[in-house]
């Protein structure tokens, strides 16, 4: 694989940002995005989409801990 040219990056990182938005003012509601996810996903190699879709999740995660609002799982808390 080659790699993506500046112009391509920025086309990809500003899919990503675009569909970040879009499931952040649509409360994580996909069927809301899907043009953003399918321009997301035309635009990015898939290695990137992979390692974004981590980085979102980790992101949201890291968000809930400090504002106070993770709830271990009922098998968290056992252990």
């Amino acid at each position: 694989m080659a790699a993506p040219t500046a112009e391509e990056r920025k086309a990809c990182w500003g899919a990503r940002d675009h569909y970040w938005q879009c499931m952040d003012e649509n409360k994580e509601d996909i069927s809301k995005c899907q043009k953003f996810r399918h321009c997301f996903e035309s635009r990015c190699p898939q290695q990137w989409i992979k390692y974004f879709d981590k980085r979102r999740d980790y992101l949201k995660f890291k968000e809930k801990l400090q504002a106070g609002e993770f709830q271990p799982s009922a098998t968290t808390e056992k252990s």
